[in-house]
């Protein structure tokens, strides 16, 4: 498998560590979907020790969804 591009690579980062206000420090941090949006998804990004909610993500990598109605 051919290496990806550094621009490439960009696209898919993912935060593992933030700055935590209530912590005081940089925490680890779990992913968690919000949304399913017609143009991706949002996640959330929520400290590991407190569960403080410090950021969101969206993904937008998915071709668009179609609903089907029947």
């Amino acid at each position: 498998m051919p290496p990806e591009s550094p621009a490439r690579q960009f696209n898919e980062f993912r935060a593992s560590a933030l700055y935590c206000p209530r912590c005081k420090r940089a925490m680890p941090v779990r992913s968690r979907l919000l949304l399913v949006l017609p143009d991706g998804e949002l996640h959330e990004y929520v400290c590991q020790a407190c569960a403080t909610s410090l950021g969101t993500r969206t993904v937008r990598d998915r071709p668009p969804s179609q609903i089907v109605i029947p």
